[in-house]
């Protein structure tokens, strides 16, 4: 199996036992939230089935978090996602930052949904642009998911969604925040709805919630 992961195979190993859902978390850009997106929306899908997380990441950031502390779900790297996901009925995929073209098609191709995380500011939302016109070539399914959206009375998340709107390109009604609780929860090792004494940790937790919810709609 390759480096970046064969996820048609993985998925044809899947579907082969149980009904699964694959959803793959990409970017052409790092610091947008992508590991922190994989692992929130594995936390909610384990609530409802068993769930596993594939480290697709070269900085093995997923497989780093559940070191630190205790995750409600399995997570593994690649080379361990075909002998697993007979075990599973959801998976979710952290990849690696900008992937070739070969490995955009395959990734593309061997989910579900592809989201797109991407933060409001220009840069960021630049690289997720130049995704997107990858993927059309592809006729990829996909969705473009708003992170690290700056809190009240800052309007940049909104003006992001409506520019998106605007260019008729698939984006999630709801975004995540901005907080400094998912930090923690990365050092904690659990997803932010384990953090303790935080108060924006319900909030944060809503907005993966949300997203789930949209997905599974």
């Amino acid at each position: 199996m390759s480096r970046h992961l064969s996820v048609s195979r993985l998925k044809l190993a899947a579907s082969q036992f149980i009904e699964a859902m694959i959803v793959t978390i990409a970017s052409f850009k790092g610091g947008v939230g992508k590991t922190t997106t994989a692992l929130h929306l594995a936390t909610y899908l384990q609530t409802l089935a068993p769930t596993l997380l594939v480290d697709g990441d070269l900085n093995r950031s997923a497989l780093d978090w559940a070191a630190r502390g205790n995750l409600p779900f399995k997570v593994i790297d690649e080379k361990a996602a075909v002998k697993f996901a007979r075990q599973y009925e959801h998976i979710v995929i952290d990849t690696p930052a900008r992937p070739a073209p070969e490995e955009l098609k395959t990734i593309a191709q061997g989910c579900d949904l592809l989201v797109l995380p991407t933060s409001p500011d220009a840069l960021a939302m630049g690289a997720m642009l130049q995704m997107v016109d990858a993927l059309h070539e592809l006729n990829a399914n996909y969705k473009i998911l708003l992170t690290l959206i700056p809190p009240h009375p800052s309007r940049v998340g909104e003006e992001a969604k409506q520019s998106l709107h605007s260019a008729g390109l698939p984006v999630f009604k709801s975004g995540i925040r901005r907080y400094a609780v998912f930090q923690r929860a990365a050092l904690e090792g659990v997803p932010v709805n384990q953090v303790k004494g935080d108060s924006k940790a319900g909030i944060a937790w809503r907005c993966y919630c949300e997203i789930a919810r949209e997905i599974l709609s």
